[in-house]
């Protein structure tokens, strides 16, 4: 299907010309043209009036099926813009929501699709109705009033039960979640940037062949799996990527699955550190809005800088530093910044990292533990290894370990019959 593009600036913020091409792209659309301009919103149409006259002879010279916004529209620009340009407007949530619909493959990722939509929708549907009440009688989708009127009451009615199933799912991981730190797992979760590589490095870490594509928002559900890091188990999960200024409404529909990024122990942040200054510093304070807006700014969080190999060493490092000098500036707790290629298996500085900040978890803390029988020592060690990190062990008549231990995992060691007391 043939588009044509539209992006207003303002004065104060330019909208990246290519992340919109690249949605556009990634929804299956051929781009006819891009047009820009920069000035300040206009209640009627978003565009100025000028523009709006550009674009009508586009859609006559070049004919698309479809004008797109980068811009978010009001209900009653939406319905001026087309009303003027005769053909289908919508904008870029709009695009968003088409290419998660693409996406959406698990029962929960469609739910969350079809609450957002619908979420979007309704203002439209509002709009609609106070038009016919006012005599323009624009129904919605080529509905008549009393079906409009109804399609709300559905939309609302619908809304409820989706929430509810979606309620149902939540519940069923928390569940989940507690009975694996039950049993001595550190819970991370990966964050960041659409396409940053989240997906390919937890193909990585979990030995896993999961799908990745160079296209925006290819993970929707949430994609949970296991390994160690120096014998602590670890569950890691993917999440759906951010995009610039990610709106309400669908913050609240994937909130579900965005709920694992609130739940995590750490939060690992990725970066693309192949892109130019100005991109990583964009993205990243996208994502740490979204984090914010989540509440989860108090989580360990560590940056990690992926693509390094598409990179210098020299490169890495500035921007390493122009990450951690920006944090600085805006007041961004981070426990490490790692630099890593997914692609290549290169993950040994993240390892690094996360075993300092798994050790410094408030579930963490050192014990010391004494062990009468000889023959359950290697039992009790092995368990060790697994839920923390053995520190000293001195073997005799009584063996002493001193290991960092999981708070949670006291009640499985004292199964085993042994004196265990803090540090």
């Amino acid at each position: 299907m043939k588009v044509v593009g539209v992006i207003r600036h303002s004065q104060r913020k330019r909208i990246n010309r290519e992340e919109f091409k690249e949605l556009l792209t990634s929804a299956g659309y051929e781009v006819l043209e891009i047009v820009e301009q920069v000035r300040e919103e206009s209640p009627r149409y978003n565009i100025g009036r000028g523009k709006l006259e550009e674009i009508k002879n586009l859609v006559e010279e070049l004919k698309p099926e479809k004008v797109i916004f980068a811009n978010r529209l009001t209900p009653s620009q939406a319905y001026n813009l087309s009303k003027e340009l005769k053909v289908d407007v919508m904008d870029k949530w709009q695009l968003v929501l088409e290419i998660f619909g693409k996406r959406a493959h698990s029962k929960e990722a469609k739910l969350q699709v079809e609450l957002a939509n619908l979420e979007y929708e309704m203002p439209l549907v509002k709009e609609a109705i106070r038009r016919i009440k006012l005599g323009d009688r624009a129904g919605f989708k080529g509905m008549g009033e009393y079906q409009t009127q109804q399609y709300l009451k559905h939309i609302r009615y619908r809304m409820g039960r989706i929430r509810k199933e979606l309620e149902r799912v939540k519940e069923d991981r928390a569940v989940k979640r507690k009975r694996r730190e039950e049993v001595g797992f550190i819970l991370l979760a990966l964050a960041g940037y659409t396409n940053a590589g989240k997906s390919t490095l937890l193909n990585v870490l979990a030995g896993e062949e999961l799908e990745t594509r160079d296209q925006m928002f290819t993970t929707l559900s949430t994609t949970t799996r296991n390994f160690k890091v120096k014998g602590k188990k670890v569950l890691i999960t993917d999440t759906v990527g951010f995009i610039d200024n990610l709106p309400p409404f669908i913050v609240e529909a994937f909130h579900s699955t965005l709920e694992e990024i609130i739940q995590a122990d750490i939060i690992l942040l990725v970066l693309d550190v192949s892109e130019p200054w100005s991109e990583i510093k964009r993205k990243f304070l996208a994502s740490i809005h979204v984090l914010r807006e989540l509440k989860a700014l108090d989580k360990p969080l560590i940056v990690v800088l992926n693509k390094k190999d598409l990179t210098s060493k020299e490169d890495v490092e500035d921007k390493r530093k122009e990450i951690l000098k920006l944090s600085g500036e805006r007041g961004i707790a981070l426990d490490g910044v790692a630099s890593v290629s997914a692609m290549e298996g290169d993950l040994e500085e993240l390892f690094k990292v996360l075993n300092e900040v798994i050790l410094n978890l408030p579930k963490f803390r050192v014990f010391s533990i004494v062990v009468e029988d000889s023959e359950t020592v290697p039992k009790v060690l092995s368990l060790l290894r697994e839920i923390g990190e053995i520190i000293d062990v001195k073997y005799g008549e009584k063996t002493r370990i001193i290991a960092y231990i999981q708070m949670g995992m006291i009640k499985e060691l004292t199964k085993l019959g042994i004196e265990i007391r803090a540090n």
